[in-house]
């Protein structure tokens, strides 16, 4: 059985989580238009949602932006995380590269996305909001 957090602040979670489905949801879409780098980056940007409003919702402020740190936050409090690291490390890669026209040594970013990495990425931050949605006890 899952280790459920308490969610103290439910409106605060809520928000959070809403807006996690909506980013996903706009991370498709562009998947599906082509347009991988953004995919790849608000597929990162929902799972981060999820994870600080999880965070949100029990009292704690989240700094930073690396899931992979958030998720040692909800780790710090008694839940598994083990099985999301991977999925972490994945979308935490999709942070900066996908947006910034330096951020690689030539090229622009949405050169080095495709459509193979859009659906990772997705699937990565589908796990991940589906398990915030799991541990709270209000959804």
């Amino acid at each position: 059985m899952m280790f459920k957090l308490p969610i103290y602040d439910k409106d605060e979670f809520d928000r959070w989580l809403k807006q996690a489905d909506a980013t996903l949801a706009s991370a498709k879409r562009d998947k599906d238009a082509g347009d991988y780098n953004w995919s790849c980056f608000k597929a990162q940007q929902a799972a981060e949602f999820s994870i600080k409003g999880l965070l949100y919702g029990i009292g704690f402020s989240p700094v930073g932006h690396s899931i992979l740190k958030l998720l040692g936050e909800v780790e710090k409090k008694g839940v598994n995380v083990e099985q999301l690291k991977e999925c972490a490390r994945t979308l935490d890669r999709h942070y900066i590269p996908t947006r910034y026209a330096n951020a690689h040594a030539e090229g622009a970013p949405f050169e080095f996305y495709d459509l193979k990495t859009a659906e990772k990425a997705i699937e990565c931050a589908t796990n991940i909001i589906q398990f915030v949605k799991k541990v709270s006890e209000h959804v």
